[in-house]
């Protein structure tokens, strides 16, 4: 009993000793990525870092963390953040953010996040590289504001994103739920019965492959690009209707799309409605719309939905025989 005694105190002993050297290697190495950054012209600042955690943990929050990339012109201020990764292997982390706003900026352009539960699960591939493996970002109420109004919000967000077996594509799927409209569109749609305040769902499901894979360079150096998109499903609902699509979309270096899509939308009369209610559509143009698009839904046999090729070429944007106009660029800052 006496030895079993000493041995589990020795292993105590052992362990604390190893968790102490480990959580300082990781607040050295937060605080040499700081310091390293501002080497490389950023704008990296926080107040303080503290560790806790002991035994199974490392704990570490950061106060008022500040990042600025001259570079892209990106900005992210928030008030905390916590960061958790297993006593064993530090490469399974929990980032958790603050309820408090945070602010996201882009030039002169400035939005605030605040967001309920926000947390991001990662899992990173052994290595200096810290390849990622695997993402999972869970929020609840969300909303995005920029001058103090509310451009967009939800009830809830979810996004997975996972490693395949190329090292630079990802099986990606986001969901919104309750996802609340920009509110210049919702006081021109306020005389329309029937219509719900909120999106019920708006789901995107894809494997996206990049020009590189991520690691620890998306964040210091460059984001990495989209090259290729197989859209598996998107899915938005609100109210009487529903659009899916599916489809294979290729980008260029620039970010330019070329692909089709295959559109299906289901109630399209009822979109017509809401771009005309919207003054986005004038009521004559909205009648010869109408008039070609009851011919391609005539020849599915059900003249309430309506399948429909999206194309994207030469940089520009068609639906089926209607221009839409020029195609966005697609570029992650």
């Amino acid at each position: 009993m006496i030895r079993w005694t000493k041995l589990l105190l020795m292993a105590a002993c052992v362990w604390s000793l190893y968790w102490a050297i480990a959580g300082w290697g990781l607040r050295q190495g937060l605080d040499g990525w700081f310091t390293e950054q501002q080497r490389q012209g950023w704008q990296a600042d926080y107040g303080s870092l503290r560790t806790s955690g002991f035994p199974l943990y490392h704990h570490h929050r950061i106060t008022t963390p500040t990042l600025a990339d001259p570079g892209t012109g990106t900005a992210w201020r928030a008030d905390w953040l916590d960061i958790r990764s297993l006593a064993l292997w530090p490469g399974t982390l929990t980032l958790h953010l603050p309820q408090t706003p945070q602010r996201l900026s882009y030039f002169d352009e400035t939005a605030i996040l605040q967001a309920d539960g926000l947390q991001a699960d990662v899992q990173l591939a052994p290595g200096s590289a810290r390849e990622l493996e695997q993402l999972h970002i869970t929020a609840g109420p969300w909303t995005v504001r920029s001058e103090d109004n509310t451009d967009l919000g939800g009830q809830a967000f979810q996004l997975a994103m996972a490693q395949t077996d190329a090292p630079n594509r990802y099986q990606i799927r986001a969901e919104g739920i309750g996802l609340t409209p920009p509110p210049l569109l919702r006081q021109r749609l306020a005389a329309t019965e029937g219509l719900p305040e909120r999106l019920k769902t708006v789901v995107a499901e894809m494997t996206v492959t990049f020009d590189t894979h991520w690691d620890r360079n998306a964040i210091e150096l460059r984001r990495p690009q989209p090259r290729n998109i197989t859209l598996h499903l998107a899915e938005a609902r609100w109210g009487p209707m529903r659009i899916k699509a599916t489809g294979d979309i290729s980008l260029d270096e620039t970010g330019l799309p070329e692909g089709n899509l295959a559109l299906q939308v289901e109630n399209w009369q009822d979109i017509l409605q809401l771009a005309e209610t919207a003054g986005n559509l004038p009521p004559r143009v909205r009648a010869g719309i109408e008039q070609v698009l009851q011919v391609f839904a005539g020849l599915g046999g059900n003249h309430r939905d309506l399948d429909l090729p999206l194309t994207l070429k030469s940089g520009y944007v068609a639906l089926g025989p209607l221009p839409l106009g020029p195609a966005p660029r697609l570029v992650l800052r």
